[in-house]
C-alpha cells in the first residue's frame, strides 16, 4: 500500500543525503525511482539534488505552475517506478501536495517528500503545512543547535552574521545564510 511521507527538518540536517540514500537503496535492488526538485534552487546546478557531503544526482524539476499528478502519471506510463522522491518540498503549493496525495491514492506509488518545516520567521511554508495535514507518515530528520539541543528553527543572517527578522519567505542559500538553532537560541537571536 503506497503512502505519502514527509521528512522534515531545519537547514543543514541532511535531508538531501537521506533522500539520495533512500533512492540509492531502491536502485541497488534493481528498482527505478523518480526524483524531483525545485527548479529555482540551482545551488547544485539546475535539475540536480546534491548533499553538502558531496553526493548528488540529476532530477526532474518543478515550479509552482506544474501539475505534479500529471508529471508522476507520465513518468509511470514511461516505465516502472518504485518510488517518487521530492526534494525542497517546502516549495510545493497546497494544490501540488493534493496532487501528490492523489498520485499515492490513485496511482499506488509511494512518495517521499523532504523539506523544511518552518522558515526563518518561525512560520510554516505552504507546502510544508499541506504535507503536515495530508501525509500518511511524517519523520523528523534531526540536527542540533550549537548548544547540543535539537534544532527546530532556523535564522537567516546578513553578511555580518546578524539575524534578520523580515524579508521574503524564500531566499536560496546555505551555510553562509542560514543557521539551525533550538527554539531558545532562535528566540534570543531574533529578539
Amino acid at each position: 500500500m503506497a503512502k505519502l511521507y514527509f521528512h522534515y527538518s531545519t537547514m543543514n540536517a541532511g535531508k538531501s543525503t537521506v533522500l539520495l540514500q533512500a533512492s540509492h537503496n531502491y536502485i541497488e535492488r534493481g528498482m527505478q525511482t523518480y526524483l524531483l526538485t525545485a527548479r529555482f534552487d540551482r545551488r547544485a546546478g539546475e535539475g540536480r539534488i546534491a548533499s553538502r557531503i558531496g553526493i548528488g544526482v540529476e532530477a526532474d524539476t518543478f515550479d509552482e505552475t506544474d501539475d505534479l499528478f500529471a508529471k508522476i502519471s507520465a513518468r509511470l506510463q514511461a516505465g516502472p517506478c518504485a518510488c517518487v522522491f521530492i526534494d525542497e518540498a517546502q516549495f510545493l503549493t497546497k494544490e501540488q501536495v493534493w496532487g501528490l496525495a492523489r498520485a499515492v491514492d490513485d496511482l499506488n506509488v509511494p512518495i517521499m517528500a523532504y523539506g523544511l518545516r518552518v522558515d526563518f520567521r518561525g512560520e510554516l511554508f505552504p507546502g510544508s503545512a499541506a504535507l503536515l495535514a495530508l501525509a500518511d507518515e511524517m519523520r523528523e530528520v534531526r540536527t542540533i543547535c550549537h548548544c547540543g539541543r535539537k534544532a527546530t528553527m532556523v535564522v537567516r543572517q546578513d553578511e555580518s552574521g546578524q539575524a534578520l527578522k523580515d524579508g521574503a519567505q524564500v531566499q536560496i542559500g546555505g551555510n553562509e545564510t542560514y543557521v539551525s538553532l533550538c527554539r531558545r537560541h532562535w528566540r534570543e537571536a531574533v529578539s
